[in-house]
Parts: structure tokens; sequence; C-alpha cells
């Protein structure tokens, strides 16, 4: 159903690079790249996420309450995503855990620009 979801960055060089190296192993690439606005993901047609200086120039700011979350395989990868993102250079906004007993587990990050990112499993 979602086809992209867009976040707004300050440098795209650095954000391309983050978000490259961060899914890595899930095979991101830049699927498309305009300038302006690059397109992360495995392939068109699959959800992407896209990162963009935003259009009116101003400063790129990240929504109060406004998050993007990764679906993992497991609690292990989850972990694995948040640790990862923070030796890139993300900040911790809520440490690896299980959030709701058996039901959601869920590891938080902030970006090189404040974007919030989650990282989850159900179950």
């Amino acid at each position: 159903m979602i086809g992209y979801t867009s976040i707004g960055v300050s440098d795209m060089e650095r954000a391309k690079a983050f978000y490259l190296d961060l899914f890595a192993d899930k095979g991101a690439k830049i699927v498309s790249d305009i300038g302006r606005l690059a397109f992360v993901g495995t392939k068109r047609g699959e959800p992407m996420l896209a990162v963009c200086e935003p259009y009116d120039k101003g400063d790129p700011t990240p929504g109060n309450g406004g998050m993007v979350a990764f679906t993992m395989d497991s609690k292990e990868e989850a972990a694995a995503f948040y640790h990862k993102a923070i030796s890139l250079g993300a900040t911790c906004d809520g440490e690896p855990g299980q959030r709701i007993p058996d039901r959601f587990y869920g590891a938080y990050v902030r970006d090189l620009d404040g974007n919030k990112v989650c990282f989850f499993v159900f179950g």
C-alpha cells in the first residue's frame, strides 16, 4: 500500500550514504536520484524511503510524532540495525527492547537530521 515515505535532510550525499550503509544487508540501492530527491529501496514497485532537500529550501524539520518504521525479521535483527545506525552517527531514541509483552519489540534512533526511525518486530 505504501509507495514511499519522504524525510527531509540537510545534506543529500550524507543522507544517501547513511541509509545505503544502514540497509546494505537488505540489498538497498538508490532506485532513483533526481538531485534534491533520492529514493532508497530495492526496486521500483516496492516500498521506498525518499530522502529530500525541502522544496521550499527551508531547514528540514522532523515531525512531532512522525516516524518511519522498518519491519525486521527478528528481535536480533532489529537490535543489530539499531546498533548499526548508532555506529553510523544516529542517536538513541529508545534502546532495543520489548515494548508490549509478546506483541511488539522495537528499537528507536534519530538519524543525522533528527528524523525518528524505528526497527521493529511484531510478536
